[in-house]
């Protein structure tokens, strides 16, 4: 990710993939996140493999569909946002990108008008 040196360190685990779930990019949050499985080893390696059934099943319905995915999972009383979601590059489809972003517990809601 040298083009954009922020996502580095950026507070988020950010893993990026192509197409086919190899692993392309890892910033630092997700190379910790994942670190009993290999860490930034990943990178090279099929995403797939690191999912059991049923979520593998899930995630090549989503690598084939195309479509994002967006959801809050609580795990050891960490709440987190993930979001994974296609992209593109020259208006092609390229892969994902995955997003786990911690959030509180309780937080606020605003509607905006």
């Amino acid at each position: 990710m040298t083009d954009h040196l922020w996502i580095k360190e950026f507070p988020a685990a950010i893993t990026v993939c192509d197409a086919e779930g190899i692993i392309l990019e890892m910033n630092d949050k997700a190379a910790k996140t994942f670190e009993a499985d290999g860490g930034t080893n990943l990178i090279g390696a099929n995403m797939l493999d690191c999912h059991p059934d049923p979520a593998r099943k899930k995630t090549e319905r989503l690598l084939a569909a195309q479509v994002k995915n967006v959801y809050t999972i609580e795990k050891n009383g960490i709440k987190k946002l993930i979001y994974q979601s296609p992209w593109y590059q020259n208006g092609a489809y390229a892969g994902f990108v995955e997003i786990s972003l911690e959030i509180p517990l309780e937080m606020p809601h605003f509607i905006r008008t």
